[in-house]
């Protein structure tokens, strides 16, 4: 007891130290352009913002145009049903409507304000809402008590021509419909044939039913349930959204209304549904105890008399967390994107079958990830997405969008196909860079053996290849090991079918590949039992092997142990006299654009020919990701101001470049900052031969690319794609340790890619 008090007091002090430091609160305002010179400063307000007023007078509509309004939410509430804390004020729900701004951006992109009015009066609270509208894209309403909540909106919806989301009642409805759609799903059942109880008769309950009914739920089939009892129609004390559910009956109480009920639905407190109630109900019973923290039936208590029950809760520390953060920042982006006049039941269901959808899909790498540990396949413990999976967003918002469109309330139609490009590109940074890559490799016949195929992050990304539809990649791994782990991940990888396995430990091409090995290596002191041995135990070896013999046409590595070790495999296996590693290409993507750096990898202390050949592998690469190179020397010294020896490497490594004439920009040697910043560069050594910030830094020894590297993607935090190995002909490609998902299936997509894509 001592230490649960004490975790609680360690639990309350952190929360409040994360809302205290290093800055007070969860927001802050920055601005989106320049502000740096009395230009600017005539731009942004006077005598330039006058323009932007005066269009804005003419067409209203160009308030989306020229100001933020396009993307802009107001959380607005009057605190007076917060969490489960209840009626505490305007100003106490500032937190919560803090942390839902954040939402909003953090899974979005969307911008907040969240609005603390002390109005309980809700006519005067609506009146007010309206007034705003010329400020914002949207409205959401959140924490206003029943029934106020539901004349707020409706007075809001009527008036305005914004969509206005009342996040309590429908957020929770949309989650709450996903989650039981694929429950249904599982227990064989339909909503038109379900028996509905339904504990709790507030905001969220009763748009749940709304929303059950709209999915196809039948009125006469549900039965409603408050503080007082059944909701039956000789009550004389019933709000008219409760009017709406009474039913003729004689049942009274919960333990009558719960004999054969196939789903329940509770939001309302802890603890108020019990055993004996659940043991009353239907085979495979669908129990939704969603009070929180504390639920209505905690989800042991349940499966000890009805194993076979599905259950969810609003909790994260149980199995399918109904959470409204599932529906609200997508349904919103979809809705402003289209210009959206309301949030009509048509975006509702899209978005309810989207969630479900996705639910039923293979998870995400990234999901995975995140969740370590949890299983995560569809079914009776995985019925709605995880909130981090990075696919809500853009199949979400493009499916509201899309029946906004339909049924008549957008205003700016769009194409669905580049804005759910436009979407996957906020998500995965390297979207939009890579996508002529991935197209290419859609394409290819290219076949792709991963050495390391039981890491899971391999099999995550073979999965991603599987889906992205670029063929069956190959898996170097005990068979019994990688099949494990597919199941443990519920991976929808079948050897032999989708992925083909290579087992090192018993494989019927043993002989062929010691043998292939020991051919190349016989003169490098590796006798037969030597070479047997290691195609035992060296899986880079064995792919490099595969590559050779041509039974695959590239390989991946290096997502264990050190990349020079995997690096002389692939030289001394695949090297010939026209391919050799010249060097290694990290793209690094940054919030102002690509940036190349090299070589980081490959030659420690590279001479000026070295140096010289990467410059122009790196710009063949480059082109590849439709990038015009602009390529800069770095080195200590700028333009001769120092006799170093990385200075004279790079004016050799220059001369070099000079001689051969390559048919890209170059310049050098000088410093990273003179090589980002033309206006530096120009006042340093004018009428140079470079025009703009450089887009390629080649350094002349490993170490600077390397730091370079590293510190771009540790404090600028910059995503990378690579390192790309230059001069194997697309043959080979050594990641590092550190490497995602994403980035083993980015890499993954420039091996697929034809050879002579590169050149």
């Amino acid at each position: 007891m001592a230490f649960d008090e004490a975790k609680k007091a360690a639990d309350r002090q952190a929360a409040l130290d994360y809302h205290e430091f290093p800055k007070a609160g969860k927001l802050e305002i920055r601005a989106t352009k320049p502000m740096a010179t009395g230009r600017d400063l005539s731009l942004a307000y006077s005598p330039g913002v006058a323009e932007a007023c005066l269009e804005i007078e003419k067409t209203p509509a160009d308030a989306r145009r020229y100001t933020a309004k396009g993307n802009l939410v107001a959380v607005i509430s009057n605190g007076t049903a917060v969490l489960g804390l209840g009626n505490i004020g305007a100003q106490a729900s500032k937190p919560v409507m803090e942390g839902k701004a954040v939402l909003f951006k953090k899974f979005a992109g969307i911008d907040c304000f969240d609005i603390e009015v002390n109005e309980p009066d809700p006519v005067k609270l609506a009146e007010l809402v309206c007034r705003l509208e010329p400020t914002f894209g949207a409205i959401n309403l959140e924490d206003i008590k029943a029934p106020d909540c539901f004349l707020v909106e409706q007075i809001c919806r009527e008036r305005m021509t914004i969509p206005v989301f009342h996040d309590d009642q429908h957020g929770t409805a949309i989650v709450a419909a996903a989650a039981a759609l694929n429950a249904l799903k599982v227990s064989g059942k339909d909503f038109a044939d379900i028996r509905i109880v339904a504990l709790g008769a507030g905001a969220a309950g009763i748009a749940c039913l709304k929303m059950f009914l709209v999915m196809g739920a039948k009125r006469e089939n549900i039965t409603m349930l408050d503080s007082k009892g059944v909701v039956h129609d000789l009550r004389n004390d019933l709000t008219p959204e409760k009017r709406e559910f009474a039913i003729r009956t004689d049942m009274r109480t919960t333990l009558e209304a719960m004999e054969g009920a196939d789903l329940f639905l509770g939001v309302s407190g802890p603890g108020l549904l019990t055993q004996e109630m659940v043991s009353k109900m239907a085979p495979a019973p669908i129990i939704f105890a969603l009070a929180n923290p504390t639920p209505e039936i905690m989800p042991e208590l349940v499966k000890e008399v009805s194993p076979d029950a599905l259950v969810a809760t609003g909790r994260s520390d149980y199995p399918n967390q109904v959470n409204n953060v599932l529906c609200f920042p997508f349904i919103f982006r979809g809705a402003l994107d289209v210009g959206a006049t309301q949030i009509n039941d048509a975006m509702k269901v899209a978005c309810v079958e989207a969630i479900a959808g996705l639910a039923r899909a293979t998870t995400s790498a990234e999901v995975g990830l995140a969740y370590q540990g949890e299983r995560l396949t569809f079914g009776p413990d995985y019925l709605i997405p995880k909130p981090f999976d990075p696919r809500l967003l853009s199949t979400i918002a493009p499916a509201v969008a899309k029946a906004a469109m339909e049924s008549g309330v957008a205003t700016r139609p769009l194409d669905l196909d580049a804005y759910r490009e436009k979407l996957q590109g906020q998500v995965y940074r390297s979207a939009l860079i890579m996508r002529p890559l991935f197209e290419t490799a859609r394409s290819s016949q290219r076949r792709v053996v991963f050495a390391e195929g039981e890491e899971p992050r391999v099999l995550r990304a073979a999965q991603a290849l599987v889906e992205e539809g670029m063929g069956a990649p190959i898996l170097i791994g005990r068979p019994d090991v990688v099949e494990s782990r597919i199941e443990r991940d519920g991976l929808n990888l079948r050897p032999g079918q989708n992925v083909e396995l290579v087992n090192p430990e018993n494989d019927s091409r043993f002989r062929d590949y010691w043998s292939s090995y020991h051919a190349l290596m016989r003169r490098r002191g590796v006798t037969p039992d030597l070479a047997k041995t290691i195609i035992r135990t060296n899986t880079t070896a064995i792919a490099a092997v595969m590559v050779h013999r041509g039974e695959a046409d590239t390989m991946i590595c290096g997502t264990i142990g050190e990349y020079f070790r995997h690096l002389n495999d692939v030289r001394q296996i695949l090297s010939t006299p026209d391919l050799r590693p010249i060097g290694s290409l990290s793209l690094i993507i940054l919030d102002k654009g690509p940036l190349f750096v090299g070589d980081t990898h490959v030659h420690v202390e590279p001479t000026a020919e070295q140096i010289a050949d990467t410059v122009i592998g790196a710009a063949r690469h480059v082109r590849r990701f439709g990038i015009t190179p602009k390529v800069a020397l770095c080195s200590s010294s700028q333009f001769g101001n120092f006799d170093s020896r990385p200075g004279r490497l790079a004016r050799e490594a220059l001369a070099i470049l000079d001689a051969r004439a390559p048919d890209f920009e170059y310049e050098g040697e000088m410093h990273t900052d003179a090589a980002l910043d033309p206006v530096l560069r120009e006042r340093l050594f004018p009428d140079g031969r470079l025009e703009g910030p450089a887009n390629v830094l080649i350094y002349t020894n490993a170490d600077a690319a390397g730091a370079a590297r590293n510190i771009l993607r540790s404090v600028a935090d910059g995503l990378e794609v690579g390192p790309i190995l230059m001069g194997m002909g697309n043959r080979a490609h050594i990641v590092t340790a550190g490497v995602s998902v994403r980035g083993l299936l980015n890499i993954a997509a420039i091996a697929r890619a034809p050879v002579s894509s590169y050149g």
